[in-house]
This record gives C-alpha cells, structure tokens and sequence, in this order.
C-alpha cells in the first residue's frame, strides 16, 4: 500500500488509492461493488482504519486486480481533494523539536516588544534560551479542534481578531488502533500512516492569551486552522520516518529546510506517553510540532494577504493552501 486519499466527485466523498506519479485516485468503493463485495470497509477513511490490517488488504488485492480498469479511476486535476480524515476522532499536537521550541521563546519577545527596535536589539543581542528540563521529560503537547480541519488547496480565511497570521511545518500520523497503556515497543502497530499537518497560527492572539497559563485557544482555533494532507502515506512506504527531509516554501520561495530526526521524542514515545491512563483511539492524530526555523515566529517573516504556503515531507508530498485576509 502506498498513499491514500479522501476526496470529492461528482458531490460524493471517495476514498481511494493514489497511484500513477500520484496523479490519479483509484476508487476503492466503486471497485468493490463490481467485485460484487456490497459490506466493504472503503465508505470513508476512517471505515478504512477501523478495518485493520485486513481492510488495508482487502484494498490491495482490489488495486491488484482492478487497478488497470480505467474508468475506477479519476484525475487528481478532476477532483477535490479533500483532508485525508476530514473529521480526526482527535487531534493531539506535540512540541518536539529544540530548535524551535527555543527560537520561538525569542519569537514570543520580539512580538511583545512590537517596533521597539532598541528593545528587539537588546533580545537579539542575548542568547537563546537553554530547554527547558520539562520537554525532555516528557512529551509535551495539546488538544486541538478536530472539527475545523480543511485539505491541500483550500484557502484559509485570516480571522479578523488577529493582525499575524503564521503557518508551522509539522508532519504527524493518524492512529490505526484503539489501546490503553501502549508500551512504546508496541506502539509502531499503532501507527496507520503519515501525512502532513499545516498549523496555521494567528500569533498576536496567542501571545495574548498564553500568557493566562492556558491555551492555545483561539489562537490556532478558527475555521480552517488545522490543515492535513495532501493524504495518508502507510509505514511501510515511508522507511525510516525519523529521517525524511521538510521543506517550507512562501510564494515559492524557500523559508525553511530541515530533516524529521531531531523530535526529542519518537511518535512510538509521545503514543506510550499519551495512552497512560487513557484511551486513544484508532482515527486519531499526533501532530510531531514544528520543526526548527520551520513557522514566522522563528524567523521573523510572518503571512501576508494572499500568500501561497507549501509545506513538503520527503515520501509524503506536498500540501498547499494560500491565506486570504476577510474585510
């Protein structure tokens, strides 16, 4: 299995096999009923990963023998794709990576101290700040809203109470289990597949509301926030997840390039961590934070009206959306 995708056609949601130089969408339920198979798993991805391994297999073998019949598959330019899991069961998001972890905490100052220019001086002229002990701990993350994640091309609307809007370069899997108490020695069975996550961030609002000692709230919750896609990319097509290159482009022009293998915690950690005590849930999704130098607030460069963002993960792909301010 390879790359898997939700997506829109002729009004109907379809979930389907990616396949060509991922170009074109093989529709799993239309080859199931002529197979003659009518109580199949493919009514949406989320059916798909409740099926297990045997609905990944029972995928295959349909590819396998009806993935030359042309009319079972569409045009990826004929469609509209939509986010892999339009609708996660949850959304977990991690803070995994030092670099940013750190250059954000000088981030965070420089939008405190507005166009001061002395005052920004004075915080460039000092040091990044040590980590923290807490984030090599243990894994440290929050709940996002599961109910306003949009797909790859759509166009995120800036909400009106923020002034810095940011995007953050994450990557993160989709859970294909349900378990209690999961030993990171267990946990890679529990992992479905990879894809890409854009953390869309109205900045101002979350520095003002963090500093209650709560949040993030509405400053990654507004419609269309939570950016998944391009689709889902099963393990055993990724390799090794903890060395695969990412890249950050802005109107194409290059703001970031960093590799997977710096999270401080593995997503097989962050899922034993996560699971103590608690139930996660097969449909879930573990967002791996962002990578060094991978959003504005590290860099200095933040949104503006109209910009097109890709975000890019070796083996995975790339998923693009453009921000729009509303009157």
């Amino acid at each position: 299995m390879t790359k898997l995708a939700t997506y829109r056609r002729g009004g109907e949601i379809r979930i389907g096999i990616v396949h060509g130089p991922d170009d074109r969408l093989f529709d799993l339920a239309a080859a199931a009923g002529r197979a003659g198979d009518g109580a199949h798993p493919f009514g949406s991805m989320l059916d798909l990963i409740d099926a297990g391994p045997a609905g990944l297999d029972r995928a295959r073998r349909l590819f396998d023998d009806r993935g030359r019949d042309e009319d079972l598959s569409a045009e990826l330019r004929d469609v509209e794709l939509l986010a892999p899991v339009p609708e996660p069961r949850q959304m977990r998001d991690g803070m995994s990576f030092e670099t940013h972890i750190r250059q954000s905490g000088r981030g965070a100052m420089h939008l405190a101290a507005g166009d001061d220019a002395e005052a920004r001086a004075r915080i460039d002229a000092e040091p990044l700040p040590p980590l923290a002990d807490v984030y090599r701990q243990m894994p440290i993350y929050y709940i996002t809203n599961r109910l306003i994640v949009r797909g790859p091309n759509t166009t995120v609307r800036w909400p009106r109470y923020s002034r810095v809007m940011d995007y953050e370069l994450e990557f993160g899997i989709f859970l294909s289990r349900t378990g209690t108490d999961i030993s990171a020695s267990a946990a890679r069975d529990h992992v479905f597949g990879y894809t890409i996550f854009n953390d869309f961030s109205a900045r101002d609002q979350q520095m003002r509301e963090m500093a209650g000692r709560l949040g993030p709230a509405k400053g990654k919750s507004f419609d269309g926030a939570n950016v998944l896609g391009p689709w889902i990319v099963t393990p055993d097509e990724i390799g090794d997840p903890y060395d695969l290159a990412m890249t950050a482009r802005v109107n194409g022009e290059t703001r970031c390039t960093n590799r997977t293998r710096d999270m401080l915690f593995s997503f097989e950690e962050i899922i034993a961590h996560m699971s103590r005590d608690e139930t996660l849930f097969a449909g879930e999704f573990i967002g791996s934070g962002t990578v060094g130098n991978g959003c504005g607030l590290e860099t200095g460069r933040f949104l503006e009206h109209g910009d097109e963002i890709e975000l890019e993960v070796e083996r995975i792909g790339v998923l693009r959306n453009r921000v729009e301010r509303q009157n």
